[in-house]
């Protein structure tokens, strides 16, 4: 089972995933009007546990971009769905602060 993968999906080496931190990881990113930061990334490191695609993308909203302190965290297989995923995110975390409001 391979455990490293490229953006799109291929299997790649350890040795080129090594090199990935000269490569933009930044898949999107929001701050929400209270501060919370809402950020998705290629991890490239398949997170999943049990059969199925490699989940190789991640959404996180955290307090803000200084408190990295986990509030939700959703993962993906491709890039097309972690942009999906990150609107999603965005979505779900303006309601909450809109609610939060009235």
């Amino acid at each position: 089972m391979y455990m490293y993968f490229s953006r799109d999906g291929s299997p790649i080496s350890v040795i080129e995933w090594a090199d990935a931190p000269k490569i933009d990881r930044r898949v999107a990113e929001t701050t929400l009007s209270d501060g919370k930061w809402i950020s998705t990334v290629w991890l490239g490191l398949n997170h999943r546990l049990d059969d199925g695609p490699p989940l190789i993308f991640e959404t996180m909203v955290f307090p803000s971009k200084d408190d990295l302190g986990e509030l939700d965290m959703e993962r993906y297989a491709t890039e097309s769905e972690a942009i999906e995923g990150h609107n999603r995110m965005v979505e779900k975390w303006s309601h909450i602060l809109k609610v939060e409001k009235e």
